[in-house]
């Protein structure tokens, strides 16, 4: 075993704490690209990775000239000490508006500090209405301590595609459970269009991701539960957001946004043209937040920019740049077939409405909570 003092010597900076469920010491290295702000950095006790996670965010960000040390103890709330200031943190995961305010739902105490791996605009805001600060592994920060006052701007981290696993298949079929789908192969099958193969390796991508527990039973009709269908949902919004839009235009539409959709939705309802609406608008219909809807985005069975140009052409919409209404093409064909109507309005699966709800920015997020707490509360 390569010693710690043989690693020193090659150049890597090391930390000594105890391994998981072992009195031992063992050694993890510090990569080279923070070994000068991680130099003062000592680990007192076993840390698992959270409390890692949120030195290593906190310490990035801090002058090279900072200590910063964790001090033992458990619950929600990392005591660390910077310089001679003790700060307790806690970690909010992804970093939404929901991941904030579940913390502080909890109501922990001696909370100073919220650290994530990407702070969203609706999370930074609520951080700042709760009189705390805020750290991300992006660089952004917004701290301040007796002698420390930081500010900083993150490096926003590049837009990725979603995780391998999360295929169309598996998004419906996560889109199904969410709305009460029973997570057996027959349900999940029936309710969406899936053939049975499909059906059955999306429950097993599920089951593998940490999101089902399978039971011991076996065949088409064997049922598996949920683990924690809110981390379920926060997986699935991620993973639908990633995905890449392939196309989209926006149309000029005047008068009462609402009223015109309707009015819009009936036009499509005589062309057999299949549509639903998200985000905003949708939202407004299932759990209305927002005193105003001055945009929508609307689902249409369009899979190329000409289909979209000849169904605004069809529906007597001029194209626009700046215009109100956004018309794309339904993500999957389960969000198309999971698709309800409420009056005459088709409206999206909600926990579609709530991934394409919560980028819109602080006041999406706000709603995207309000509509999973309809949803999911009542």
């Amino acid at each position: 075993m390569v010693t710690p003092d043989q690693l020193e010597a090659m150049g890597t900076k090391t930390a000594a704490f105890p391994a998981r469920g072992s009195a031992k010491s063992s050694f993890h290295t510090i990569p080279h690209y923070l070994s000068d702000v991680l130099k003062p950095l000592s680990y007192s006790v076993w840390m698992d990775s959270r409390r890692e996670r949120i030195l290593r965010a906190v310490a990035a960000v801090l002058p090279p000239d900072v200590p910063v040390t964790v001090e033992p103890g458990e619950g929600p709330v990392v005591v660390l000490r910077i310089g001679q200031t003790r700060v307790g943190a806690g970690w909010v995961g992804e970093g939404w508006l929901g991941d904030v305010t579940d913390l502080l739902d909890r109501s922990p105490s001696g909370l100073d500090l919220v650290v994530a791996r990407h702070m969203s605009p609706g999370a930074t805001a609520a951080t700042a209405q709760a009189g705390l600060g805020w750290v991300d592994e992006t660089g952004g920060a917004e701290l301040s301590m007796p002698g420390l006052i930081l500010a900083r701007t993150g490096q926003a981290p590049k837009p990725v595609k979603g995780p391998p696993r999360w295929t169309a298949a598996v998004l419906g079929t996560a889109e199904a459970l969410l709305t009460g789908v029973r997570p057996t192969v027959a349900a999940v099958h029936e309710r969406t269009g899936l053939s049975t193969g499909a059906s059955t390796n999306a429950l097993a991508t599920l089951t593998e991701l940490g999101h089902l527990r399978a039971s011991s039973a076996r065949g088409r009709n064997s049922a598996r539960e949920i683990v924690d269908a809110h981390q379920l949902l926060q997986a699935y919004a991620t993973a639908a957001t990633h995905q890449p839009v392939r196309t989209s235009i926006r149309v000029g539409v005047v008068g009462d946004l609402m009223a015109e959709l309707e009015s819009l939705g009936k036009q499509w309802d005589a062309l057999n043209v299949t549509w639903s609406l998200t985000g905003v608008a949708g939202a407004a219909l299932l759990a209305p937040y927002l005193t105003q809807v001055t945009s929508a985005d609307v689902l249409v069975d369009a899979s190329t920019p000409a289909e979209l140009h000849a169904l605004a052409r069809r529906s007597g919409l001029q194209v626009l740049d700046g215009g109100r209404v956004t018309l794309r093409p339904f993500p999957t064909t389960v969000s198309q077939r999971l698709s309800t109507v409420i009056g005459d309005t088709r409206i999206a699966p909600w926990p579609r409405i709530f991934a394409d709800l919560r980028v819109t920015g602080v006041r999406g997020e706000e709603a995207a909570e309000h509509l999973r707490e309809v949803m999911t509360h009542g």
